[in-house]
């Protein structure tokens, strides 16, 4: 089955604003700080400074999404952003650099790779819907499939 077979309603398709954007960010930056504080032994006063060092860049990177004629994907400018707020000759990278470093980067990822998950699971519920209860044979086949072989291999060599 191909992905042009699932009915897909784009006027129901979420664009949030700039400031929904931010809400957004915010309440990421909120649960990366917790974990941070907790997962490390940085100050939650440290955590704070990078994480709204980080809040900013990503805010400029939203922001020229929006204004700049040519289209990029917002991640490419908050990336450009990021990569030019701490070029060497940049004036303040260092503050930068050492504002950031005292946020770890896996405290981020924990709740990006949660909203990654649960944006992957809508897609693939309505996937799952489409193709009925084979998929669901075939899905535990694969899986069982991977993990003896994966078992199988694992014990030939270790």
């Amino acid at each position: 089955m191909s992905d042009s077979d699932i009915p897909v309603d784009h006027e129901s398709e979420f664009k949030p604003d700039l400031a929904q954007n931010a809400a957004m960010l915010a309440v990421v930056c909120v649960i990366g700080l917790i974990g941070n504080t907790v997962a490390t032994d940085n100050t939650l006063m440290q955590g704070l400074v990078g994480m709204l060092v980080l809040f900013v860049i990503s805010m400029i990177g939203l922001l020229l999404t929006l204004t700049v004629p040519f289209k990029l994907p917002s991640v490419a400018w908050i990336s450009l952003v990021g990569i030019v707020a701490t070029l060497p000759w940049t004036p303040g990278s260092a503050w930068v650099l050492d504002k950031v470093s005292h946020v770890n980067f896996l405290t981020l990822a924990t709740p990006c790779l949660a909203y990654a998950g649960i944006a992957i699971a809508r897609r693939e519920i309505d996937i799952a819907r489409t193709s009925g209860w084979k998929i669901f044979i075939v899905a535990v086949l694969v899986m069982t499939g991977t993990y003896v072989g994966s078992a199988f291999v694992a014990d030939l060599f270790m």
